[in-house]
């Protein structure tokens, strides 16, 4: 057993390296960095962040990352954290769900086939009546040809589309994120590894990004089409909304 926190800091003080330069050459905030060397892991968001920037941190000191990760589960961590789902999971729940819309799709062609026979028995037996029948010469129904698109032209009212269209590309490295919808502790839509040379895309009226120990300078980011030049890099949990991208306050 070691002190965490204490192992950290002399041997930055070693190396003759301040907060402000760690924070700039391992794109981790000062203040998380200030709480792993004190001990004070509840100011970083979550475990995962604490388990990667603690190893970020030590191997950038040269020192062992996963001795470091190792001591703080078997010291701190509160439990284990649920794995993420593979993807040959996400395959049979999507072969699932696809089970299902066959099955609803029978089910409305048999509802549609029964209101056919019930509407011809209940037809059968009534006199074949015109709808025009009684009518005189020029008269017309009260019923009017129904106005189209192209003979007004006007256009049909536009359909509903997300606020936020986010294409995320890890054109220069790996990139561990979860992205939730809505709020902090919406659904979660993705949780896991961009790899290199991935494209993932994602819409909503607004998203949550949460980021691990893999970079986010990592990712190309465009926003309802348009490159995001100033994407907050570093930052733990990133907000994205029709205004644009921020990191949360």
């Amino acid at each position: 057993m070691f002190e965490i926190g204490n192992s950290l800091r002399e041997a930055r003080l070693r190396q003759g390296l301040d907060l402000a330069r760690v924070e700039d050459d391992t794109k981790i905030r000062a203040k998380y960095l200030q709480g792993l060397e004190d001990e004070r892991f509840e100011v970083l968001p979550s475990e995962t962040y604490v388990k990667g920037f603690l190893r970020t941190y030590a191997e950038y000191l040269g020192l062992d990352g996963q001795l470091y990760v190792d001591e703080y589960n078997s010291r701190f961590s509160a439990a284990e954290e649920p794995p993420i789902a593979s993807p040959p999971a996400r395959r049979r729940r999507r072969r699932a769900a696809e089970s299902n819309l066959v099955v609803a799709a029978l089910a409305g062609i048999v509802a549609v086939a029964v209101l056919v026979v019930v509407a011809f028995t209940l037809s059968e037996g009534r006199p074949d009546v015109s709808p025009t029948a009684g009518l005189g010469p020029g008269t017309t129904t009260g019923a009017q040809p129904e106005t189209t698109t192209e003979e007004t032209g006007t256009a049909p009212p536009p359909a509903n589309r997300a606020s936020v269209a986010l294409v995320l590309v890890a054109s220069r490295g790996d990139c561990w994120v979860t992205v939730r919808r809505g709020a902090p502790n919406g659904d979660v839509v993705f949780s896991g590894t961009i790899y290199q040379g991935e494209t993932q895309r994602f819409t909503g009226r607004r998203l949550w990004l949460e980021f691990g120990d893999a970079p986010s300078e990592n990712l190309n980011v465009r926003l309802n089409g348009r490159r995001v030049r100033d994407f907050p890099v570093g930052e733990p949990v990133v907000i994205v909304t029709p205004e644009g991208v921020r990191a949360q306050d």
